[in-house]
């Protein structure tokens, strides 16, 4: 089920991400009076295909969905008639030809700029970036991190949420070998900023970055007090209700739930002899925590929660939205923001100083499309957004076959007066698309590698 609902989010994703792409590249073309023969979504086998008549535009919907095209009436793509030659693409003048192909990448960064926009106006709902325990010898120790303090920004970029903020810690991460800034407000109401530095060797795997890191969200001491009994449970079976305070397990005393929740958690199968407080009552139970597998470890579980301190969950929590002016420019600043993160770290792994494995394949992407769509509407944008943005700057790169490398191919024939000789483009396409197979085949190796860890 988990497999067929990430598979339907990311045809979703991928759909709508293409169709906006090539829409670019035909919106700029009927407005540039170039003839567009088809307009088609995916590969393939066709689905579906509708044409108004013999001299429109036809469009096609095919069964693969992992690309697009729009053919235009092109001499070197075979013999143009009379009739069609004057809107011919290779009839049209330099700088309209780089407009059409310029526009698919550049309607992929608009999309990202009106999702973020409408992300900012509908706002978000997420726990505060208050920081918790910060362990000595950890980079936030280092960097003078305090438990307490709550972040407000990372590298200029507002953070709101502890999700977006470690978002964005992420994204910034590979920036921060001469320093990173983050700015934080203190108990006192005090806005300081702490440096980060993080060694480039560590911003590129995720698990020993946010290890190393030592940044954990603020967690307040709650007492035991059982909140909840699945039923059917190991708990429920032994007798526990709802309002039992937890005492004391085998000798060890508990004053708070996330200690009695991790001895539970290390007594996977152990008998235990727990003392509980019931209306004033001491009573004994025993229990055996059933084992379950969690993140490829055993635990213990019984089956409870917690009883929250009524007001507690609202004050960790916070909702904002911006009026649409202020969103619009957020938006702008959050697409600029992430675009130069995409290429700063494109072009780390281009010079080998970044992993391979910061790249992501069709598996990893119908993953996260799968788990943000879970998550919410505001995810699910978010994620959209970012594919948005890493899809346009990638067709902006200069490699032939991609829109980026017919655009150097423009900026070769502006500088000499002349377009490029068609036999030195197809070497350059044929180095290109070798290229651009190489890449997909890595980021498959990757995906299925990720797979078997």
């Amino acid at each position: 089920m988990e497999t067929l609902n990430s598979l339907f989010y990311f045809i979703v994703a991928i759909g709508l991400l293409v169709a906006i792409h090539e829409f670019g590249h035909f919106w700029v073309a009927r407005k540039t009076g170039v003839k567009v023969l088809r307009f088609s979504i995916g590969f393939g086998s066709v689905i579906w295909k509708y044409q108004h008549d013999s001299s429109s535009t036809e469009y096609v919907l095919s069964a693969i969905p992992l690309g697009g095209y729009v053919k235009m009436v092109d001499e070197r793509e075979g013999d143009v008639s009379a009739e069609d030659l004057p809107y011919a693409f290779t009839q049209k003048s330099l700088w309209a030809r780089t407009a059409i192909v310029a526009a698919g990448p550049v309607f992929n960064l608009v999309l990202a700029v009106i999702l973020y926009w409408a992300i900012f106006m509908l706002g978000d709902t997420g726990m505060r970036p208050i920081v918790g325990v910060v362990e000595s010898g950890t980079l936030a120790a280092q960097a003078g991190f305090v438990e307490g303090e709550e972040i407000i920004s990372v590298n200029h970029i507002k953070t709101v949420t502890w999700r977006e903020t470690m978002e964005t810690l992420l994204s910034s991460a590979m920036e921060a070998e001469e320093g990173l800034p983050v700015d934080v407000k203190t108990e006192d109401g005090v806005v300081v900023t702490h440096t980060l530095i993080i060694p480039l060797e560590v911003s590129q795997e995720p698990e020993r970055l946010f290890t190393e890191l030592g940044l954990k969200a603020w967690q307040p001491v709650i007492s035991p007090v059982i909140g909840r009994v699945i039923e059917s449970s190991v708990a429920a079976q032994a007798g526990l209700q709802v309002g039992d305070v937890i005492l004391a397990a085998d000798g060890t005393e508990f004053t708070d739930w996330v200690s009695w929740v991790a001895y539970v958690q290390g007594r996977a199968g152990q008998i235990m002899n727990v003392l509980i407080d019931r209306d004033g009552q001491t009573l004994a139970i025993a229990l055996t925590p059933e084992s379950v597998i969690d993140n490829e470890k055993i635990i213990g579980k019984i089956g409870v929660g917690v009883q929250v301190p009524e007001g507690l969950r609202e004050s960790l929590m916070v909702e904002y939205s911006l009026p649409p002016l202020e969103a619009l420019k957020a938006a702008f600043e959050r697409t600029w923001y992430y675009s130069g993160a995409t290429l700063k770290m494109m072009g780390y792994m281009f010079v080998g100083k970044a992993s391979v494995e910061n790249l992501s394949g069709p598996i990893s992407i119908a993953q996260y499309a799968g788990k943000s769509a879970e998550m919410g509407l505001i995810s699910f944008l978010k994620f959209l957004a970012i594919v948005s943005i890493s899809l346009g700057i990638l067709n902006l790169l200069p490699i032939p076959v991609l829109d980026g490398g017919h655009l150097l191919m423009f900026a070769i024939e502006a500088i000499k007066g002349s377009p490029v000789a068609e036999s030195v483009q197809l070497i350059f396409q044929q180095i290109g698309m070798t290229a651009l197979l190489a890449l997909m085949a890595l980021a498959m190796f990757v995906d299925i590698e990720r797979l078997f860890q």
